[in-house]
């Protein structure tokens, strides 16, 4: 196989070296000036280290593009996965949580119209506003269940080393985890202090944070690249109080 690739390229070389003589020859029997060939094939020559770096930066960035793209697409794929298996759910539940949390619910209640620059508002929004959580103690042990059933996924998302290269990302799954750690330390959450309650909330919003602007860029890359993938992700949008993935008529 080397071998034969090998074999290739010699021919591939021998070839386009005999095209160039041939060109030169015909130059010459056609015009006769061997000095003015001779002067045309030196400053050819001269150019020449220099169309190579051109070219093997502009090839090399053409690469490099292509290589980072195909990345992000398989970072998609393992995102989409987060969210499908882990994400959504844990996005609604804590949503509930969330204090005021009908504005935030209004801005993120995403259609089939909307383009970048409405993901770009409400990428701001999340800046511009610190979401509060405020969760209750009876609403930790379904949390700590739920949380606690997923360690062994999330510990896989953690091992794949393409997830390294997204650092926000790599941020949610470490907050996530972190999170899964304080809930599984704690046997009871019976008469727990002010001060844990208010610690316990401060990881929850840590990951709410991280976990609601990743989700609307993944929602977002849907929406550009899988149109179709999209569609029903808006319909089971766990920011909404009763997300329903079936189609209806508008004349219905």
């Amino acid at each position: 196989m080397l071998q034969k690739l090998f074999m290739n390229k010699v021919w591939t070389v021998f070839t386009l070296f005999t095209i160039s003589l041939a060109l030169y020859g015909i130059d010459f029997s056609i015009y006769g000036n061997l000095r003015e060939i001779s002067a045309s094939f030196l400053g050819n020559l001269a150019f020449l280290p220099i169309y190579i770096i051109v070219v093997t930066l502009l090839f090399e960035r053409v690469l490099r593009e292509r290589e980072r793209k195909s990345v992000m697409r398989k970072l998609n794929m393992v995102i989409g996965v987060f969210f499908s298996e882990f994400g959504n759910h844990l996005l609604k539940e804590l949503s509930v949580h969330v204090v005021e949390s009908e504005e935030l619910k209004q801005r993120l209640h995403m259609n089939g119209s909307w383009k970048k620059q409405d993901f770009d508002e409400a990428l701001d929004y999340l800046r511009q506003n610190n979401q509060k959580i405020s969760i209750d103690s009876d609403a930790l042990p379904s949390l700590k269940q739920f949380m606690t059933g997923k360690r062994s996924f999330l510990l896989s998302l953690l091992e794949n080393q393409n997830l390294l290269e997204h650092e926000n990302f790599t941020d949610l799954l470490w907050a996530a985890f972190h999170i899964t750690e304080e809930l599984e330390a704690r046997k009871s959450f019976d008469r727990i202090p002010p001060s844990d309650k208010e610690h316990i909330n401060g990881d929850i919003r840590r990951v709410f944070g991280h976990l609601i602007r990743e989700w609307i860029l993944y929602m977002q890359h849907l929406k550009e690249d899988y149109p179709y993938l999209f569609s029903l992700a808006v319909r089971l949008n766990p920011m909404i109080d009763s997300p329903d993935p079936v189609v209806y008529s508008e004349h219905s």
